[in-house]
């Protein structure tokens, strides 16, 4: 069992990493709450994989357990599954002294937690991730929230969970085209903060990595803790966690939702950027090379077809767009980062080479 503990005042949480968590899930959340009334929020696909044991788990503790499950899929963070959750949670007579568990990747622990944060202005939940993407990343920090037509994410909200918890046995289900969707996340973390990391990633593959999930996840939730800890309304510091997302989140749309996975978009994004920062002299000497090579190994993209042009109209709603100014966020070498602040007409030499 690893544990970590995320200070944020009034507001702080443990998160949970152990093999196994699942089937004692109830004694968690018993620590938690002494109320007796749960909502499950979750996908098709989880609820019909592990549903059965969470609301077992959940029973042994004497809960009353409600599933609400919708259609999994990027396509369905919007608004209109939002809607329906908030029916299913006033049919279900949730109220603010129950909880929560939003039970999935991240489209079930962002929608989820969107759903938390503002039905009756709020309802307490706990996330139980069940992706290396949502294990690693999306389920600690407390942003919530569903897209728009106009962008990813850009309705939500900062509602911190009063707990995680995390089981890497559930990984084990994951089609590896989904484990390599969440490489994009891990090698990241590596990238902007843990060289080991992602000297370990080097050394690792796809046969061998499963024995090393604990430590993986655990190094990515700390790195992430104390960034959310100094930064927790995403003002500076907290930028860093999106190294590849501006271009691969364009990407994402340019080509739609499922096309590239968000991981496989981050992935080609790093690459992309990385590229030219070297190119630049912003970036130490064969950081591109090596980051590609690690790319390749989990089967992720370094770059796509579209053109600079084909990416920029889809940036010009992104979150860290200030103006007419926009914060990259580059390597200086592995495992150390920083914010670049560039004006808008200038982040197409940022895409690609000579545009």
């Amino acid at each position: 069992m690893k544990s970590i503990h995320i200070d944020l005042g009034k507001d702080s949480y443990d998160i949970h990493i152990e093999n196994g968590l699942l089937d004692r899930a109830g004694e968690y959340v018993r620590n938690l709450t002494k109320s007796q009334t749960l909502a499950v929020i979750s996908d098709t696909t989880v609820d019909g994989l592990y549903g059965d044991r969470l609301e077992q788990a959940l029973r042994k503790e004497h809960y009353n357990v409600r599933r609400i499950v919708f259609p999994a899929g990027e396509k369905y963070k919007c608004a209109e599954t939002l809607l329906q959750l908030y029916q299913e949670l006033s049919d279900a007579g949730i109220t603010r002294s129950d909880y929560i568990i939003t039970f999935g990747g991240g489209v079930v622990g962002d929608l989820g937690g969107f759903a938390a944060a503002t039905f009756l202005r709020g309802v307490p939940f706990i996330q139980i991730p069940t992706t290396i993407i949502a294990q690693v990343d999306s389920s600690v920090g407390g942003k919530v929230g569903i897209d728009l037509p106009s962008g990813k994410n850009q309705a939500g909200s900062f509602y911190q969970p009063k707990g995680v918890l995390i089981d890497p046995e559930l990984l084990r289900t994951l089609p590896l085209r989904f484990i390599h969707d969440g490489m994009g996340e891990v090698i990241k973390y590596g990238c902007i903060h843990d060289e080991e990391l992602f000297a370990l990633l080097e050394a690792l593959d796809d046969e061998t990595i499963s024995g090393h999930w604990e430590d993986i996840i655990g190094r990515c939730c700390e790195a992430k803790g104390r960034i959310v800890e100094r930064d927790v309304l995403d003002l500076g510091e907290r930028m860093l966690l999106n190294f590849g997302h501006t271009i691969g989140h364009a990407i994402e749309r340019c080509y739609g939702y499922g096309y590239y996975t968000h991981g496989e978009g981050v992935a080609a994004g790093m690459a992309m950027l990385t590229g030219v920062t070297e190119h630049m002299g912003l970036t130490e000497a064969g950081t591109t090379e090596r980051l590609c090579k690690v790319l390749r190994r989990y089967g992720l993209p370094t770059d796509v077809q579209a053109s600079a042009d084909d990416l920029l109209r889809y940036i010009g709603n992104d979150k860290k767009k200030r103006g007419n100014r926009m914060t990259l966020i580059i390597l200086k070498a592995i495992g150390q980062s920083e914010l670049l602040p560039v004006m808008a007409d200038e982040l197409p030499k940022y895409i690609r080479k000579g545009e």
